[in-house]
Formats: structure tokens, sequence, C-alpha cells
């Protein structure tokens, strides 16, 4: 009894499938504008964790000056 051949293709990710669906949907300006939204509110969110951090440090160094 033979085992059965395996197979070397790999199942695409999501990600994958989803740019592929995209670049049939979109055009390519259409696309770009996308991507350029998504990256903005990435850097939103970045941007914004950055500032409750800093504000944490700063409400801990005013506490414990307090002390």
């Amino acid at each position: 009894m033979q085992a059965a051949p395996v197979r070397a293709t790999a199942i695409p990710s999501f990600a994958t499938a989803l740019r592929a669906v995209e670049s049939l949907l979109m055009s390519g300006g259409q696309r770009t504008a996308r991507r350029n939204a998504w990256t903005s509110v990435l850097e939103d969110r970045r941007r914004a964790k950055d500032r409750t951090e800093a504000q944490r440090v700063l409400e801990q160094a005013v506490a414990a000056r307090r002390h």
C-alpha cells in the first residue's frame, strides 16, 4: 500500500485572497487610496497608544513626587 502523494500547493491566506478580490473589483487608484487610508488609521491608533502611555507615565511621575 502506497501513501497518497503530498501536494506542494500552499493554501492562500485570507489576506492574500482578499487582495486578489480587491484587485478584481477596484482600479489601481482606488486600491492605493484604500491602502493609504488604512495606513493612516493604523498610524492614528499608534499615536493614540503612545499618547495614552505618555499620559500614564506622567501621572505616575506626579504621583511619585507627592509621596
